[in-house]
């Protein structure tokens, strides 16, 4: 089983939103049996809470569901998750404390659709105050993709 782990701030807006949309592809491509997606964030505020407003109701409105609470990112997280991604460089230098003890991929997000040419940003802003979610799922969307087809090429899938 290849395990994917999404990673934000508060684990309320953008890793939950990535975390669904990823696994919905996972799901559509036939693969659930052989790739996991999860979600965390570096921080604790939201620990237990459901996803933000704003990633419900682009989820719902895609048809995308996601049942999921806040939780943090944890130092077991490194040795479990064969990819970590990571929205934004706060969150990679946030894990670069638990570096040495992963053998995972630790990787910006959007590195994926960077190298497959489909967006030009390096990192995922947080929506949580400026309300650009609908911005926030479409680089989701094209991360996801790239993200599921680096993954199958490495893993033979």
């Amino acid at each position: 089983m290849v395990r994917v782990l999404f990673v934000c701030s508060g684990n309320i807006c953008r890793s939950p939103m990535a975390e669904a949309v990823f696994q919905d592809m996972v799901n559509k491509a036939g693969l659930s049996g052989q790739i996991m997606a999860d979600s965390a964030g570096t921080g604790s505020w939201h620990v237990g809470e459901s996803p933000h407003q704003g990633t419900q109701d682009v989820l719902r409105r895609h048809s995308i569901a996601y049942r999921g609470r806040a939780r943090r990112v944890t130092s077991h997280d490194m040795k479990e998750f064969d990819y970590i991604v990571v929205m934004d460089k706060s969150h990679l230098s946030d894990l670069r404390r638990y570096a040495e003890e992963s053998a995972a991929e630790i990787r910006l997000f959007l590195s994926y659709a960077n190298a497959a040419g489909t967006v030009v940003e390096k990192e995922v802003p947080d929506p949580y105050y400026s309300n650009r979610f609908d911005e926030v799922y479409s680089l989701v969307t094209r991360g996801s993709a790239a993200l599921l087809n680096h993954i199958r090429q490495q893993n033979g899938l």
